[in-house]
């Protein structure tokens, strides 16, 4: 496996979803409830935006065939939404310009990850710079609020052994969720659309083949 392969794990739903998680929790130990609710709303919002145009894409075909978009990446969209804020409130007992490097960073983050999607062929450019693009709206909108909020004085070293503990779960096999998505909008759409469906995923239905196999009852 190369290191592309590998590097993009860091963006799988199996990992991104923890870390997410993990912010949220650690904001509300720290009291900063309000903070911790946007951050869940913000981040919740993503994540329907990126399914919802993947669902809208599979069930009814809606997309721009003009420059290959089928949806938002979701590896971008996550690793853009979550790794600025949380470079930044790492460093945000830090002076100014250390904080600002810290939020460049994790924006480099985001932007690595939306490079590997590319090189690896899993979407295209539209895709993986739309989902990109989302996700740093997303962060800067979150880092608004946070620069607002009185500073986090809770301590960083809880936070940086979680992310450290679930590191382990990039070794576990990524999460269906293009399973999960085109079972949602088989739902959606209705039976009606499932060979159409299946066609526009260049797939075969599986119900049609097991129909075409059954012997017929005597």
């Amino acid at each position: 496996m190369d290191f592309w392969a590998i590097f993009t794990k860091l963006g799988d739903t199996n990992f991104t979803l923890p870390v997410a998680l993990l912010l949220a929790i650690w904001l509300a130990a720290a009291r900063h409830w309000r903070l911790a609710l946007w951050w869940c709303i913000l981040f919740g919002t993503g994540l329907f935006i990126v399914t919802a145009s993947k669902v809208a894409y599979v069930g009814w075909g809606i997309g721009i065939a003009s420059i290959d978009f089928r949806g938002f990446s979701g590896h971008a969209m996550r690793t853009a939404t979550i790794a600025p804020p949380l470079a930044y409130l790492l460093f945000q007992h830090r002076n100014p310009e250390t904080v600002r490097r810290g939020f460049l960073l994790g924006a480099a983050f985001g932007i690595a990850i939306c490079i590997s999607r590319l090189i690896l062929g899993v979407h295209s450019v539209s895709e993986a710079v739309s989902g990109l693009l989302l996700g740093l709206f997303i962060a800067m909108l979150f880092v608004m609020l946070c620069e607002r909020a009185q500073p986090v004085q809770a301590s960083r070293l809880p936070l940086m052994i979680g992310l450290f503990a679930l590191l382990p779960a990039l070794l576990a096999r990524p999460a269906p969720t293009q399973g999960w998505i085109e079972q949602v909008a088989i739902q959606l759409a209705g039976d009606r659309h499932r060979d159409e469906i299946h066609h526009r995923l260049g797939k075969p239905n599986p119900l049609q083949k097991h129909e075409s196999n059954a012997t017929p009852s005597p």
